[in-house]
């Protein structure tokens, strides 16, 4: 198996995790702060202003869907030391790569399964983790096994408190995969909004969505405001915007679901 990680010769010692031409996140385990794509910028706004925002006193886990270099987790054990966290990532190789080139700190209470999304939350008891962060893909893609109304109602089930659900997707106007992902969530959770770039949601180019889906009423205002701030800030739908939006989208099951759509070709985009 080639390498994944790669030296950012701009910034010694980060690294950039690739799949084939594909740079999937990046890392520099010196600064966990710092963080350079825009959807973990966003993913990062999110938690801060739902579970992170939890007292002190009150020790929280998280479960993430995919792991890669461990951007988010890293993240979340410099913003908020204490919180347990697991990570399902099936690529062993993937792993034992990230932990000889930058490992995790030590007692950073991060622990790494080597299983599939889809099974690890099967495997994990009810009313688990705070909240589940998906950024699982196979290659360019989201698996298809990730996208379905089944796979959604385990992910409800292990889910304690608000329930919250971050889900990063990629697709293209006028975004039909999306659509249906985002019908499944509004089935299961009381708050749904999706964020994504103003050129994704004009279809200007393939990119990243951010779902996001709680129990309890989401921040928006707080949200937007943090967004607005970065140098790509996100556009927000919810409530009636987001109707229009969905339009009339069917969720996937796991009889007819499949994967996003492959960005061969497409403009410029960052998984």
């Amino acid at each position: 198996m080639p390498d994944r990680l790669f030296p950012d010769d701009s910034v010694p010692g980060a690294f950039h995790v690739k799949f084939g031409l594909t740079s999937q996140s990046w890392v520099d385990p010196d600064r966990p702060e710092l963080l350079v794509f825009e959807y973990v910028n966003h993913v990062a706004i999110v938690l801060e202003h739902t579970v992170l925002d939890a007292p002190d006193d009150q020790r929280i886990r998280i479960v993430h869907l995919g792991g890669a270099g461990m951007t988010i987790p890293r993240w979340v054990a410099w913003r908020r030391p204490g919180t347990a966290q697991i990570v399902c990532e099936p690529d062993d190789e993937l792993t034992t790569e990230v932990r000889r080139k930058i490992p995790l700190p030590q007692r950073s209470g991060v622990k790494v399964r080597a299983v599939d999304g889809r099974a690890g939350v099967a495997a994990m008891p009810a009313d688990y983790a705070e909240a589940v962060v998906i950024d699982a893909f196979d290659g360019a893609q989201v698996p298809a096994e990730m996208a379905s109304g089944e796979f959604f109602d385990d992910v409800q089930r292990v889910g304690r408190g608000e329930s919250l659900v971050v889900f990063n997707v990629t697709d293209r106007a006028p975004f039909h995969w999306a659509q249906k992902v985002v019908a499944g969530l509004r089935q299961r959770w009381r708050h749904v909004i999706v964020g994504a770039e103003v050129p994704v949601h004009k279809g200007k180019r393939f990119g990243n969505l951010l779902l996001v889906a709680s129990d309890t009423r989401l921040d928006v205002g707080r949200i937007r405001r943090d967004s607005n701030r970065l140098p790509f800030g996100y556009r927000w739908l919810e409530g009636a915007e987001l109707d229009g939006w969905c339009g009339g989208a069917e969720p996937f099951t796991d009889a007819d679901t499949r994967h996003s759509p492959d960005p061969s070709g497409s403009k410029l985009w960052f998984a």
